[in-house]
């Protein structure tokens, strides 16, 4: 069994889970299922998709420097990953009440009133009755998009890339997350790319408090100052991109291009051989170990395995530090290295 944190809401979040950031909508049943038959438990998903035209953003030159598929994948994958979940089930692999399943609310259903219908539809196409976890996705609320006219959503309102801006603020928001506690459509409610300073606001008037704050984490960011405050008003942390520029390399954005990947990187190669344990085990430990999750993913079965044994190794005071010593504060999920005018870091 995966070891797990306590959450302020007194449920158990595993702390390592299976992450569907950029995983096709043609694989994502059956690499969910797979996941499960490999023990993972926890599923961490969206509606939304962070490019909604992905190329369109870039620049001509860097449109015409790609070199993969401009087809990017996101997220909009949750009826795929609820059909995972429910072959699974039906074939007495897992209960539902054995997975923790997390899913995110748009920037486009900030609004008030738009945030229970979306959950309840996000509900719908994972085919379940809550969900363990559900986050505001960014702190940025953008003028409503009808699902029936686009979804999933993205961050533009129409095809013309316009971004538009709601009114809603993050305390309308919020107030509207803590009636789904109230229905028990969602068990949990937490954040995303949240700073500390909205985090001290949202403290400030908050009913039910977040239970989570999910952010960009990996030793080329660390965050230290964010991920101590998170933790001592009762915040579990959850890193995603756990391996740095690796997930963005296929979008050119300019800080995955310009720095070394971290598997190669001699800091975290040594403490790999030492321990005989890949790059990536490295990696997440260096998380797991300082009580912060992770949700990396995988289609392959050795790594998806790998991904997942990575709390029975222990890493020295000294090598944790080297690691995080490689701090270059590189963040590279950034809506302006899109090419977007949102600078919400």
């Amino acid at each position: 069994m995966t070891p797990t944190i306590k959450l302020n809401t007194g449920y158990d979040m595993p702390i390592v889970g299976f992450g569907l950031w950029k995983v096709n909508n043609d694989t994502c049943a059956d690499q969910v299922y797979e996941a499960i038959k490999a023990g993972y438990r926890l599923f961490d998903g969206a509606c939304g998709k962070q490019l909604s035209h992905p190329l369109s953003f870039l620049s001509l030159e860097r449109k015409e420097n790609l070199t993969s598929s401009p087809n990017f994948t996101d997220y909009g994958n949750e009826v795929e990953a609820g059909q995972g979940v429910a072959r699974a089930i039906k074939e007495g692999i897992v209960k539902r009440e054995e997975l923790f399943i997390v899913s995110k609310l748009w920037n486009s259903f900030h609004d008030g009133e738009r945030v229970e219908p979306i959950c309840r539809k996000q509900l719908a196409d994972w085919g379940v009755d809550y969900f363990d976890l559900y986050i505001v996705h960014f702190p940025v609320a953008l003028k409503y998009v009808d699902p029936a006219v686009r979804y999933p959503p993205g961050w533009s309102y129409a095809d013309d890339d316009k971004i538009v801006h709601s009114t809603a603020s993050i305390q309308e928001t919020w107030s509207a997350m803590e009636t789904l506690v109230d229905q028990k459509l969602a068990r949990s409610i937490g954040v995303s790319n949240f700073s500390a300073q909205l985090l001290m606001d949202l403290l400030r008037y908050a009913r039910v408090r977040p239970a989570t704050l999910q952010i960009e984490h990996h030793p080329y960011l660390t965050q230290p100052r964010l991920v101590k405050y998170a933790t001592q008003h009762g915040l579990a942390v959850t890193a995603y991109s756990s391996f740095g520029p690796l997930s963005f390399l296929e979008l050119q954005v300019p800080n995955a291009e310009n720095c070394p990947p971290l598997f190669e990187h001699d800091v975290v190669k040594a403490v790999a051989e030492k321990h005989g344990k890949t790059p990536a085990q490295v990696l997440l430990r260096w998380a797991t170990q300082r009580g912060i999750a992770v949700i990396p993913k995988s289609n392959n079965p050795t790594r998806l395995a790998q991904n997942l044994d990575v709390v029975g190794f222990e890493l020295e005071q000294a090598e944790i530090d080297s690691i995080s010593a490689l701090d270059r504060g590189l963040r590279f999920n950034d809506p302006v290295g899109y090419g977007m005018d949102v600078p919400i870091f």
